[in-house]
């Protein structure tokens, strides 16, 4: 009992110091699961907006559970998996529902369904279990490997479709709710039906999304977070927030965003996939900052900004300016569309120096199709330069193709290949700049589980078993025949396009 109560005392005393906790009695109980700790679910806008819409619900209310810092410690004190609020186990709520941001994130749920008692694959399951339901940014792009476990999958924006899913969910036996939601767009039920890669759009009137909780124990310490514009214009072959995906970008009037921000919030983040395209998004900032707040701003885009816009974000707190490169050189972001030059960058690194920053960070992505060594060489001559301007720190990730993409369908460079790249970039930088990657293994794990169908996920499940090191995934994608392919290119949507390379497309019997 010493154990468990441990635990239990380490979430009241994240408890404690949150503003803004939500409590509600409702018939109908929902467990909103996020399959990363507390401390990154809590810096997940989609996450905190979902906890909002449902205890906005008149007949519904929601409590959370995150995947524990130490699991082990759960599973060696024998502690079901409990909510926050009223530390009830997670199995005894009607529903699940797991919140996913990306592939990595399926050993997490995984956990955390063991840790509730509750199994694994939907077909283990019958009515004493409750509903698991799964949505969140994974599902913009390639939610299959997901679709062992979860019985109900819901794509896009699942601000309005929640309270659908509720509504049917309190009032209907399994059996006859699924059936009821696959024929319903944006919800994909396996065996039932439901659209493939439908990607639901949240009406407007539910916009903008925007933080429940303030808490210091985040990845942005005591950050409210709000949207003032969702979706992007733009068509970067990469990204599957590109303009096709749902309608492009939807901009929120600051008047609006304004009175939506609780007076206590001292630190405020404008989160989207294009803040600075935002048109009054100078006029934005300047009176969060004249009000004496903090302000941080997600996704600047080189070619959008001013010195007066540096400005305030220097006034508002940051030390850093980052700007994403997104291509090792200027052919390359010219192959994929990303619309900025070596002179914008060059001029944001001068902008934020005249502000008084310190750093620059700048992201940038390496093994995409068609690029050469001549690339990595522009990238490490290019980076020289900026670090003249001010000392820069170089985030660099290996390329995955995504679905709902115009590069779904493209082959992953191979993990020798981008490491060698990275060392090849390293040598050419001698030393100038901060090179901070992220594996080369584990994007590859990521590749097969973005680029494969349901089969990736049983096969993550495999891996997760064995204890999930990359031996283990290698193994499990062999085993479980696990084979990318193309399945949802979108159009490039230039008069002249970009001929991607493109796996064999081997058209497996779930398409």
């Amino acid at each position: 009992m010493e154990g468990r109560y441990s635990l239990v005392e380490r979430v009241a005393a994240l408890l404690a110091d949150e503003q803004g906790t939500l409590r509600k009695e409702a018939p109908y109980r929902v467990a909103l699961c996020y399959p990363s700790p507390y401390h990154v679910g809590m810096s997940s806008l989609g996450y905190q907006a979902m906890y909002r819409e449902i205890h906005s619900h008149p007949g519904a209310t929601a409590e959370r559970a995150f995947l524990p810092d130490d699991v082990e410690a759960y599973r060696r004190t024998r502690t079901p998996l409990f909510t926050f609020e009223s530390q009830a186990p997670v199995s005894s709520f009607h529903m699940l529902a797991f919140s996913v941001a990306y592939e990595l994130e399926l050993s997490g749920l995984f956990s955390m369904l063991e840790l509730s008692g509750i199994p694994l694959l939907k077909e283990e399951r019958d009515e004493r279990h409750p509903l698991v339901v799964a949505g969140g940014p994974l599902t913009f792009s390639n939610p299959d490997p997901l679709e062992p476990f979860v019985d109900v999958l819901v794509q896009g924006e699942a601000d309005d479709l929640i309270h659908v899913l509720l509504e049917a969910a309190a009032s209907m036996e399994k059996d006859a709710l699924l059936t009821h939601l696959a024929s319903i767009p944006g919800f994909r039920v396996a065996g039932r039906g439901g659209q493939r890669y439908h990607v639901a759009k949240a009406s407007d009137a539910r916009l903008p999304a925007r933080s429940a909780i303030v808490t210091p124990h985040t990845e942005l310490r005591s950050m409210f977070l709000i949207e003032p514009e969702r979706g992007c214009s733009r068509g970067c072959h990469y990204c599957v927030m590109r303009r096709t995906t749902n309608g492009g970008m939807r901009t929120v009037p600051p008047e609006r965003v304004l009175s939506l921000i609780p007076e206590h919030a001292k630190r405020v983040g404008l989160v989207g996939a294009a803040v600075t395209d935002h048109p009054r998004i100078v006029e934005l900032l300047r009176t969060l900052v004249d009000s004496g707040r903090e302000v941080g701003v997600s996704s600047l885009r080189a070619d959008r900004l001013t010195q007066e816009l540096v400005d305030q974000l220097r006034r508002g707190g940051a030390t850093n300016l980052t700007v994403a490169a997104d291509g090792a050189s200027q052919r390359m972001r010219d192959l994929v569309d990303r619309k900025h030059s070596e002179e914008q960058i060059i001029r944001a690194a001068n902008f934020a120096k005249t502000a008084g920053m310190r750093q620059l960070k700048v992201y940038n992505v390496v093994g995409l199709p068609l690029e050469e060594d001549v690339d990595i060489d522009e990238l490490a001559r290019f980076t020289v330069e900026l670090s003249k301007i001010l000392p820069v720190a170089l985030g660099v990730a290996p390329f995955v193709a995504k679905r709902n993409t115009p590069l779904d369908g493209a082959p992953f460079a191979g993990i020798r290949e981008v490491e060698g790249r990275l060392e090849r970039l390293r040598r050419g930088l001698k030393g100038r700049a901060e090179v901070r990657p992220t594996s080369a293994r584990w994007a590859w794990v990521e590749y097969m589980l973005a680029q494969c169908g349901p089969e990736a996920g049983l096969a993550a499940m495999d891996a997760w078993k064995a204890g999930g090191s990359f031996a283990a995934f290698k193994r499990a994608f062999q085993e479980r025949n696990c084979q990318p392919y193309l399945a949802r290119r979108v159009e490039d949507g230039r008069r002249r396009p970009t001929e991607w390379p493109r796996v064999e497309n081997v058209a497996p019997h779930y398409v």
